[in-house]
This record gives C-alpha cells, sequence and structure tokens, in this order.
C-alpha cells in the first residue's frame, strides 16, 4: 500500500491509494490486524461507520478494505493531535476508472498540516497492523502534530 497522491482542498484531504497487484486489498488477509490496530489506536472502538449494516467500525475491522482502515486510523490520529472528532471521511474506488487496487480515501479536517501528518502515521499504523514493520510512537506523533497546529 502507497499512498500516489494528495489533493488538499478547502477543509477535504484526497488521497490515492495504491495497492500493487497481488497486494492484499482487505483486512482478512491479515487475521491479527483487528487486534494489532485496536492495540495502537485503542479509540478506533467507538468509531461510527455507515456500512448499511449498522455494524460498528469495531466490527468492520474483521473483513474491509485496507484503505478503510487508513481513513479510520488518520481519523483517530487527528482526533487525538486535537481535530474535532466529528470529522468525518469517505473510502470509495472505482477500478474500472482508475484501475485495479487503486482507492480515494477523503478526510475532512481542521488543519491542512494535521491531517497530513495524521495521514502519514495512519499509513504506518495499517502496515504494522499487517505485519509490515514495527507500529510508530503514536504519543510521539500526536505531540509532534500538535506542535504542527496553527492557532
Amino acid at each position: 500500500m502507497r499512498v500516489r497522491s494528495v489533493t488538499v482542498g478547502h477543509d477535504v484531504l484526497e488521497a490515492v491509494v495504491v495497492f500493487e497487484p497481488g497486494e492484499p486489498l482487505r483486512t482478512s488477509d491479515f487475521p491479527d490486524a483487528p487486534r494489532e490496530v485496536l492495540a495502537i489506536l485503542p479509540g478506533l472502538r467507538g468509531h461510527r461507520c455507515d456500512n448499511g449494516a449498522g455494524a460498528t467500525f469495531a466490527e468492520e475491522l474483521a473483513d474491509t478494505e485496507l484503505a478503510h482502515l487508513l481513513e479510520h486510523a488518520a481519523l483517530e490520529v487527528a482526533a487525538l493531535a486535537g481535530s474535532p472528532d466529528t470529522l468525518k471521511g469517505r473510502t470509495s474506488w472505482d477500478f474500472a476508472a482508475d484501475g485495479p487496487g487503486v482507492f480515494r480515501v477523503t478526510l475532512e479536517y481542521d488543519d491542512d498540516l494535521v491531517v497530513l501528518g495524521a495521514l502519514d502515521v495512519a499509513a504506518k499504523v495499517v502496515r504494522a497492523a499487517c505485519g509490515a514493520g514495527v507500529g510508530p510512537d503514536v504519543a510521539a506523533e500526536v505531540r509532534r502534530l500538535e506542535g504542527l497546529r496553527k492557532s
């Protein structure tokens, strides 16, 4: 998974997230991912998700797109750094138009530098939850992002 591009608009960021051919796209491909991500970001347990099934995000974690996990992780990191927890995100894809494995993650924000940093931290969290390296020091990253916040 890599973030190919980021567009920062007025109060909304859109990240184009790319998974290479053959690269797993779903949390269900990594059975330990839900437990790992909740250990790193326990606040995700309280996230709501408009999934049509009434499932909580914690329930969704068993089998959802990794890009969707990235969305929620970025919103959680931003909230830990002082952004309102009412900000919303959206994960979408159109493989016919954008190509297989290409997702668009949209994040509302109150501070552009904080949301950009939160997206970066979230990508590290997702990779770590999927067994690709050690997770970031979220507390240290949150302090760093708080320092970037505009007055």
